[in-house]
């Protein structure tokens, strides 16, 4: 049990170091390729990324290097297209409000999955926890926000945001929990539903927010050059996504999410020379002080959570007092021995 714990741990912070790496990386080499390269179409590019981290692993799966594993094909499909529709709902969101209230409908995924898990899992987050958590969202939401104007169509789109990536991320760890498959099992099954259905519905979002028709696009050997290079970098961010939401939980999962904001605007400043104000500086400590006290507060009570299990543990392998074996154990304690202090 003494060396199941630190491989636990130690896989659970290979996730999370894959899981910030891969994001920041692809969130720098994406930007280069909006901004830069002038290629919009965020969702059709979202859709190439599943297609491709289905093709990969279903070579490694050729390859044996994991085992498929049959789960309810309804289920699967069901969670796929709703994992689909999250993401093609969150790139509305962003087109049709403002970057603040953007921001500000990505901070509210945290509380809303505390509020669904409380609510329908019986799930207890301490004060310590929702106080790191408040901690977090605020120090983020100085750094990142900075305008926020309302319109009726972007705020029911923001809400049907929320709600659709709450539910697809707490399903992400409940699926893998309950019918015993892996992150990559679950990923290899529900990505071509994922795919599918934003390559559908991809281009006719993308269009809409950006009046151009991505099959209509003139590609360019560096414009293809790093969309292949994004391909590549999101195998590694999807199967991180599923890995550290089933080793942690979805809220963990959200916190690692504005750790790479936090990350990606200090990159942005350092690399592309975005503009950094005090603000901005003032967000990322608070948000990052947020992030510490979140860590020490859930290792603090895991380790309690392991400690009470391992005693429930111990308590229910003790025989009864009156079994056989415990009295013959108590007959040999009564015998004198000449070793005994007494």
């Amino acid at each position: 049990m003494g060396e199941t714990i630190p491989r636990l741990q130690l896989g659970v912070i290979g996730a999370l170091a894959l899981s910030v790496t891969s994001s920041v990386a692809i969130v720098i080499c994406n930007k280069a390729l909006m901004s830069n390269l002038g290629f919009p179409f965020a969702t059709t590019l979202t859709s190439w990324h599943l297609m491709v981290t289905f093709c990969t692993l279903h070579v490694a799966q050729r390859f044996n290097v994991f085992e498929t594993k049959a789960v309810d094909t309804k289920t699967v499909m069901l969670f796929g297209i709703l994992n689909g529709v999250s993401i093609g709902l969150l790139n509305l969101s962003l087109g049709f409000n403002s970057i603040g209230f953007y921001q500000m409908t990505k901070l509210a995924i945290i509380p809303f999955t505390v509020l669904l898990e409380t609510l329908f899992l019986n799930k207890q987050f301490s004060q310590n926890i929702k106080f790191s958590l408040s901690l977090l969202l605020l120090g983020v939401g100085i750094a990142s926000i900075t305008d926020l104007q309302l319109n009726l169509v972007g705020s029911i789109i923001s809400l049907l945001a929320i709600a659709t990536t709450c539910v697809g991320q707490i399903l992400t760890n409940t699926i893998q929990k309950r019918l015993n498959v892996s992150s990559t099992q679950l990923l290899y099954q529900s990505a071509p539903f994922q795919a599918g259905i934003l390559f559908v519905s991809g281009p006719l979002v993308d269009k809409c927010l950006t009046k151009q028709n991505v099959l209509a696009y003139k590609y360019s050997p560096f414009v293809l050059a790093f969309i292949i290079l994004s391909c590549v970098i999101s195998v590694s961010v999807n199967f991180s996504t599923f890995l550290v939401i089933g080793k942690t939980s979805p809220v963990t999962y959200q916190v690692l999410g504005h750790l790479k904001t936090c990350l990606v605007l200090g990159f942005g400043y350092t690399l592309l020379h975005d503009p950094f104000t005090n603000r901005n500086i003032i967000g990322i400590l608070v948000a990052m002080f947020g992030m510490g006290l979140y860590s020490y507060f859930c290792t603090r009570e895991n380790k309690k959570k392991q400690i009470n299990d391992l005693s429930s543990q111990t308590k229910e392998t003790t025989p009864f007092l009156g079994s056989k074996n415990n009295q013959d154990m108590m007959e040999e304690v009564k015998k004198p021995n000449k070793d005994s202090l007494v």
